[in-house]
């Protein structure tokens, strides 16, 4: 290729191989020069919100990535309401649903995605594999791609054109102190034994503890939905009288809002089982508190997040974002999540970032042959523990709905607020 016709964007492609290669650390480009005055601004949750992350943004590309951590409603209503005042938006799929439709986001070329190919399939086909169930409410596929740049609503099936760059996801469960709990836990509707009264907690963020309430609701005999994902106006009365009965009752200590709202809850003792987050149980453990993430006989509730670009990016800082998707999915963000208890959009590349211990035992549900480290390097697990739910497919096999937006969704949120209020 002559210097002519070598544009930015040829430049990029170059340096992102040499860069995924680890052969060099920066570009020796025009663009090297001038990416070191860009700073991303990107809002989301805590789950991905993280500083090592930027850091480590600043050390392989040389930007800045400016970091702004809220809870998943609130990263949903900025990106709606106040588009212009961050550059990226690491949200969930089903607040996408949301958020796309009002015209504040651009699409994702994936032709510019290199490792397109190698992500997941529950993202690109809707299936982990051909037999599994693509599960109820709002999967990633079914809000992952649009027809065209100035399409609102969704295609439902792949195209060149993402909603969101797939990055980060899991199975949810409930979690417990097993200590304390004083019995095998097996059902959802353990969350509202008599035993645990004033000792459990529901996370408090409508589209998602609904689907939680939904799962115990169902697992408890006391409603059989039609679509747990997208429940009918009756559905959400029965569901939030349901609620209300057992806060009168006193069964609920607290509803969280925030992944340190928590593991604070449960490090504590003040609650001994509710509705959490994998790296939450992660982070209880590495206090050295016993916190398992338990398997459920009914299966798990699941979401996904990814990367969204605003709709006013352009030039040097559109392709500053696009490298950073990219570097997102080449392995170091990927092992660093996996560490947590996430799963990577592409596990190819966070396989070469783990050692054989760490992915035995996070991906193939194998006994680990030492030490498990958090990421911050402290002793999570010891030799021979086996990761809560197994590995990677027969987590990710047994999932049943994925966190969602109703039909009914305006409603459903006054509904809840009476819930929290009552």
């Amino acid at each position: 290729m002559s210097k002519t016709t070598l544009t930015r964007r040829g430049v990029l492609a170059l340096g992102g191989a040499a860069l995924g290669s680890g052969a060099v650390t920066g570009f020796p480009t025009i663009w090297a020069q001038n990416i070191k005055d860009v700073t991303l601004r990107q809002i989301g949750t805590g789950v991905s919100g993280l500083n090592p992350i930027a850091e480590q943004v600043k050390k392989d590309l040389g930007f800045t990535l400016q970091l702004t951590v809220t809870d998943t409603d609130a990263v949903a209503q900025r990106a709606a309401t106040q588009a212009r005042s961050f550059d990226i938006a690491d949200i969930e799929y089903f607040s996408i649903k949301k958020v796309y439709p009002t015209g504040a986001m651009q699409p994702i070329d994936t032709t510019r995605i290199k490792l397109m190919d190698k992500i997941v399939p529950v993202f690109t086909t809707g299936r982990l594999t051909a037999d599994s169930e693509m599960g109820q409410g709002t999967s990633p596929f079914s809000v992952g791609f649009v027809e065209s740049r100035d399409a609102k609503g969704f295609a439902g099936r792949r195209t060149e054109l993402m909603t969101l760059m797939p990055t980060v996801y899991n199975a949810d469960t409930l979690g417990i102190r097993p200590d304390l709990v004083g019995r095998p836990i097996t059902h959802w509707k353990d969350l509202i034994d008599p035993a645990f009264k004033g000792k459990a907690s529901i996370l408090n963020i409508p589209g998602i503890g609904i689907m939680d309430a939904a799962m115990v609701a169902e697992s408890a005999g006391i409603i059989q939905y039609g679509d747990k994902g997208n429940m009918t106006r009756a559905e959400i009365d029965k569901t939030i009288a349901f609620l209300i009965e057992q806060k009168r009752a006193g069964q609920f200590r607290a509803f969280w809002k925030s992944f340190d709202e928590s593991v604070n809850l449960m490090a504590s003792g003040e609650v001994i089982i509710q509705s959490m987050w994998s790296p939450a149980v992660a982070a209880v453990r590495s206090r050295g508190v016993p916190c398992v993430y338990q398997p459920l006989a009914e299966g798990y509730r699941a979401w996904g997040s990814g990367l969204g670009l605003m709709r006013h990016l352009t030039g040097l800082q559109l392709d500053a974002a696009y490298e950073y998707m990219n570097w997102y999915l080449s392995g170091w963000c990927g092992a660093f999540l996996n560490r947590q208890g996430y799963y990577s959009a592409v596990l190819e590349t966070a396989k070469a970032n783990m050692s054989e211990n760490e992915w035995g035992y996070w991906m193939e549900g194998r006994p680990a042959t030492g030490d498990i480290l958090s990421p911050d390097g402290k002793v999570m697990e010891r030799a021979g523990a086996v990761r809560d739910g197994g590995g990677f497919e027969e987590r990710m096999g047994k999932v049943v709905c994925w966190n969602s937006v109703m039909t009914e969704d305006r409603y459903l949120v006054t509904k809840w607020n009476e819930f929290i209020a009552a």
